[in-house]
């Protein structure tokens, strides 16, 4: 099959721009589920462990990939309840 593909490739060369861009397309697609799996604290593979990860993220630290002029200040009344209810 991959012999076939080369042979395309070789006689058609007006192909090989639109194979390197869907190329490219599908590895940064491809990294960025990675990078969303192993450093997002809202995407969760399992649920055996903890019941809530979302509570142990620090609100100070972005979570976003750009983030521009954003600052975090803690609502005094959820807070409250957050403790209440805990």
């Amino acid at each position: 099959m991959s012999k076939g593909i080369l042979h395309m490739l070789k006689t058609k060369k007006e192909l090989i721009p639109l194979v390197g861009i869907l190329s490219i397309a599908a590895t940064g697609a491809v990294s960025f589920c990675v990078y969303s799996l192993l450093s997002k604290s809202d995407v969760i593979i399992h649920k055996l462990g903890d019941p809530e990860p979302w509570e142990a993220v620090d609100p100070t630290k972005s979570q976003k990939l750009v983030t521009i002029n954003q600052k975090w200040q803690p609502i005094e009344e959820l807070e409250k309840v957050r403790k209440l209810t805990k």
